[in-house]
């Protein structure tokens, strides 16, 4: 049976309260440079993978408003998204091992847009509410390993200062709650807090007690 998760969601749904603030203070204090607003759909082609926490957590909320027809339609999609995901993933690989230069593979990466199997035919969020802490800091400065970057539509200027999110902090924090809950369930894959996982893989994935890694029944008895 898989393990009740609520503590650690509400430790995750409190990360997604201080990052939504800190997301309204810089659209108050720079109202002109965040571009954000409904139908703007920029982020939803974006490429990243979320953390065991936040896989769990959306694919928790998509079996608790999706069901019948309307959720294997969106399943559907997320396998199609997921297979170009993979192709995409195996062929930077490929370069990789050919030993082309990692940074400007990643940023070759980061160009490519593939549509989020959230993204609606009416261009919003089916599960705005329950969106990816990186959709929800898209359209404001952020950081990582040292680099800055910004939205393509918004209207903050590269080289000017402006109150800039470090997303490695994030993802520290996101971590270290996976980190919890791994232990709480007393799971055998100790690693799997390090575990990156795109959206339409959180959204098809059957986190059962085997992925989770926990001993079920049949094997405590053997």
């Amino acid at each position: 049976m898989v393990p009740d998760l609520k503590e650690h969601f509400v430790k995750y749904r409190a990360t997604v309260a201080m990052i939504d603030k800190i997301f309204e203070r810089v659209k108050n204090e720079f109202p002109k440079e965040v571009f954000c607003r409904e139908k703007c759909s920029d982020c939803c082609y974006a490429i990243f993978d979320v953390t065991i926490i936040e896989a769990l957590y959306i694919n928790h909320k998509f079996k608790e408003q999706f069901s019948g027809a309307e959720k294997q339609k969106i399943i559907d999609n997320a396998s199609k998204t997921d297979r170009v995901l993979a192709k995409l993933k195996r062929n930077i690989q490929k370069e990789l091992q050919q030993g082309k230069n990692e940074i400007e593979l990643l940023a070759k990466m980061g160009k490519e847009r593939v549509r989020c199997p959230l993204l609606g035919e009416d261009d919003l969020c089916i599960m705005y509410d329950s969106r990816p802490i990186t959709c929800r800091i898209y359209g404001i400065p952020t950081s990582s390993s040292g680099m800055s970057h910004i939205c393509g539509r918004t209207n903050f200027k590269e080289g000017e200062k402006y109150p800039t999110v470090n997303t490695d902090k994030i993802y520290s924090q996101l971590q270290l709650i996976s980190a919890e809950m791994v232990k709480a369930i007393k799971s055998k894959n100790i690693k799997m807090h390090e575990m990156l996982i795109p959206i339409s893989m959180a959204l098809i994935t059957n986190f059962n007690e085997e992925y989770l890694g926990l001993e079920t029944k049949e094997g405590a008895n053997k």
